[in-house]
């Protein structure tokens, strides 16, 4: 075996003899990790070792409608993961679990894992703690399930013998980037290792129908670490989103072969682990000051669920020649945009303001209904005046200030009047009011 240093991009698998700051594949930037690989000469079969009389013959295309078959599913007693999940684990799955370190993904496992061990036989395996730590976690969160298992181990071919000795129902490996085989050169958490680590799970969990669920790590910017074909061989890819610091957690997936990526999960990070949030609007919206300044209730749509958030703006005089614009769980880009819209078609000056956002409870608005309500706020703060607590504002702001319509206007609107919002400021409401001005007398416009 001889062995030799080079670097992988962990975006699209680029290999190069030494570290450049940018890919000259996929233009992404600090992507190369360092690896080990062989380069020796592969060990030569003789021609005698491939049978002569093997012969390829093709195969018959089946038609879809004569193989419909059942998926086996089975629930894991939590209601918000089995909806973003698609229904509960199918058997024989791949499952990547990842998110920021503190923010839930060992909690939560254990505790799937203790309710399916109720009915399912549960294998946890961790490289990171001892069975003293997670018997300790589960103590402290009351899961004092008798039939819940768990191994500490790192090595891929122990591991994988341990499953087919057991022949466990579900398996969680915790996490993959500390699972290395001696096979492979390089530390564990290398982009071979994890890439022949994966390959190597996911092969036993094909063929013996167990369901395999995988925590992952991601880097410092979020993303998940390792190489992007990791994403391409599990079968669901789920992340859990928050600040570690607030009590609210969103689980999304971004990939599910056997269910929708719209839906979403709220949970809060509790003494007792991670409990679902069944009314997320009512949470997000408690202890909300009244008739406060700078203050703007909106309709979010995380999938194809509606739920209400608070947007908070501060504008004050900027002591600097400079102002400064920050945003707490909103696109600081989106921000500058909906700022210069604001001053070229609303003649509001901010050039001298600090602008600072806040979306209430660690939410983060990523779609363009929230544009109405970060302007509104802006406004309120601006000209020291509160907004109505009975409204609710949403909408979509372009660049030349007109409003345009978002999706599930339906379900946000019910979502709204569910709590008590009479009046609701959105694109075809405002299309009405100004409407309504244009078409009163001159002398009555003011009103």
């Amino acid at each position: 075996m001889k062995l030799k240093t080079v670097y992988i991009c962990s975006n699209c698998s680029h290999e190069s003899q030494r570290w450049v700051g940018k890919c000259p594949n996929c233009d992404a930037w600090n992507t190369f990790m360092e690896d080990v690989i062989n380069v020796g000469k592969p060990i030569k079969q003789g021609i005698s070792s491939t049978p002569r009389s093997l012969k390829i013959s093709a195969l018959s295309p089946s038609s879809l409608n004569t193989n419909k078959t059942s998926i086996s599913r089975f629930l894991t007693g939590i209601e918000e993961f089995d909806r973003v999940i698609g229904g509960g684990i199918v058997a024989g799955s791949l499952i990547l679990l990842s998110g920021e370190p503190g923010i839930g993904k060992s909690t939560l496992t254990l505790q799937i894992a203790n309710n399916i061990s109720k009915i399912k036989k549960v294998l946890l395996v961790s490289g990171e703690e001892s069975v003293d730590q997670i018997a300790e976690r589960a103590q402290r969160l009351n899961l004092n399930e008798e039939k819940l298992t768990a191994i500490n181990e790192y090595n891929l071919e122990t591991t994988l013998e341990t499953i087919r000795k057991e022949k466990p129902d579900f398996v969680i490996i915790d996490s993959i980037q500390v699972i290395s085989s001696i096979d492979i050169p390089g530390s564990a958490g290398s982009i071979t290792q994890v890439r022949y680590c994966t390959e190597q799970i996911m092969e036993v969990a094909k063929t013996s129908g167990i369901a395999v669920m995988l925590i992952g790590h991601v880097t410092k910017d979020g993303n998940l670490a390792g190489p992007r074909v990791l994403e391409h061989l599990v079968d669901t890819v789920m992340q859990i989103e928050g600040d570690r610091f607030q009590q609210f957690r969103m689980l999304r997936t971004s990939k599910n072969r056997f269910g929708s990526c719209n839906e979403v999960g709220i949970f809060e990070m509790t003494e007792k682990g991670m409990t679902e949030v069944k009314n997320p609007s009512e949470q997000f919206l408690e202890g909300r000051k009244k008739d406060a300044i700078g203050s703007v209730i909106t309709v979010a749509m995380e999938g194809t669920r509606p739920f209400l958030v608070e947007v908070q703006a501060l504008a004050s005089t900027s002591p600097f020649g400079y102002p400064k614009r920050t945003a707490n769980g909103f696109d600081l880009n989106r921000l500058q945009i909906l700022i210069a819209v604001l001053e070229k078609h609303a003649k509001i000056n901010l050039q001298t303001q600090d602008v600072f956002i806040n979306i209430v409870g660690g939410i983060r608005l990523n779609e363009p209904a929230a544009d109405l309500a970060v302007l509104m706020a802006i406004v309120s703060s601006h000209t020291k005046k509160p907004v109505s607590p009975s409204t609710i504002i949403y909408g979509e702001v372009g660049l030349s200030g007109e409003l345009r319509k978002v999706s599930h206007a339906e379900k946000r609107a019910k979502e709204a009047e569910k709590l008590g919002f009479t009046n609701q400021m959105t694109p075809t409401k405002y299309k009405e009011i100004i409407q309504a001005i244009n078409s009163a007398p001159e002398n009555q416009r003011k009103e």
